[in-house]
């Protein structure tokens, strides 16, 4: 350690969704043990009992959410904030009221803005029928400042295999991977956020990292680069690591001063992190459910728009659209481009 300065702040239980920091709004951690899928893409199994809807109750290990036939999340509105939504297992099937479309997963991130207003579904088709479909992703909510919440709407996907990741070997030869999603990290980048995000201005110092601890390893934190980032660490999943020198069980959250380094430990089975950071918008936030904006007359004034307009309609046959079964890895934006992956 190079200051004398305690890196943890605070520590919190992880509840549903975390507990998140400026200009953050919310993270989910889904992880689903789906079993092989049917010819409709939804489970092989019985769905007899499970409150279909609003099936949230983790029975067999995995829920259909809203889903009545696929799991996931049919179409619904946002305005005013992004969402960031990183695969690690599994796909996701997107569509969009601004024409867009894809399915991702295995590592993409796809990022939406809402900004004025987008209504999207966002499923969970089983591709697999001879073998279980395990899902394991987060989805968290960025805010954006005043000036951007009345942006057009913008889709982006940061595939696979342009998200980089970062290796370390500490002294005893354990690696560490940092997968950037936003920010950098050393000399290694993300690929460009949309053009309105709060993360898209240098100065913002936002970073969205998944850290990748092998048994034993240790790694240094750096400090971050702003002298107002706030920085939140969640110990998602393995054994326990030390932070400084404080000991944090898995299902924890940990605030931590980012102007100083701080030390990262391993338990024996390896510990997987994801860190957020960022300096805060220092905005009023209002929010309603899908809404969020920066006083009860914004939230009043989504609500009317949404009624009158749907935020530009849906222009799918279904509310929980899902593409075929071959389809593979593929965007199409609003504009026609195609990509396929």
């Amino acid at each position: 350690m190079t200051s004398m300065a305690p890196p943890v702040l605070q520590v919190f239980r992880l509840g549903s969704p975390w507990q998140t920091i400026d200009p953050f709004l919310f993270v989910a951690h889904h992880v689903d043990a789906y079993p092989a899928g049917n010819a409709d893409l939804g489970p092989d199994a019985p769905l007899t009992g499970r409150p279909l809807g609003q099936d949230f109750g983790n029975p067999a290990g995995w829920n259909m959410y809203h889903g009545t036939t696929v799991p996931g999340f049919p179409g619904h509105p946002h305005r005013g904030f992004e969402t960031v939504t990183f695969v690690r297992t599994g796909v996701i099937d997107h569509s969009d009221s601004v024409g867009a479309a894809a399915r991702f997963g295995e590592g993409d991130t796809q990022w939406l803005t809402a900004g004025n207003g987008v209504v999207h579904s966002e499923m969970f088709p089983l591709l697999h029928r001879d073998r279980p479909n395990p899902l394991e992703l987060f989805q968290i909510w960025l805010n954006l400042p005043a000036a951007s919440k009345t942006a057009d709407p913008h889709f982006a996907m940061l595939w696979n295999e342009e998200t980089p990741t970062v290796t370390a070997t500490d002294a005893g030869g354990r690696t560490v991977e940092v997968r950037v999603i936003a920010g950098t990290a050393g000399d290694v980048a993300a690929p460009p956020p949309p053009p309105e995000s709060w993360a898209a201005r240098a100065e913002n110092d936002v970073a969205i990292w998944n850290i990748d601890l092998s048994g034993g390893a240790t790694w240094t934190l750096p400090p971050a680069a702003g002298p107002d980032t706030q920085r939140v660490l969640y110990v998602y999943d393995g054994s326990p690591v030390e932070i400084g020198e404080r000991r944090i069980d898995p299902g924890h959250g940990v605030v931590v001063d980012a102007s100083v380094p701080a030390l990262l430990a391993a338990g024996d089975d390896g510990t997987r992190i994801l860190l957020l950071q960022g300096r805060p918008i220092g905005e009023p936030v209002v929010s309603y459910g899908p809404f969020v904006l920066n006083d009860e007359a914004g939230v009043q004034q989504a609500f009317e728009d949404y009624r009158r307009t749907g935020f530009g309609g849906w222009p799918w046959d279904r509310n929980d659209p899902v593409h075929p079964a071959d389809a593979g890895r593929f965007a199409r934006y609003p504009d026609g481009r195609v990509e396929q992956r």
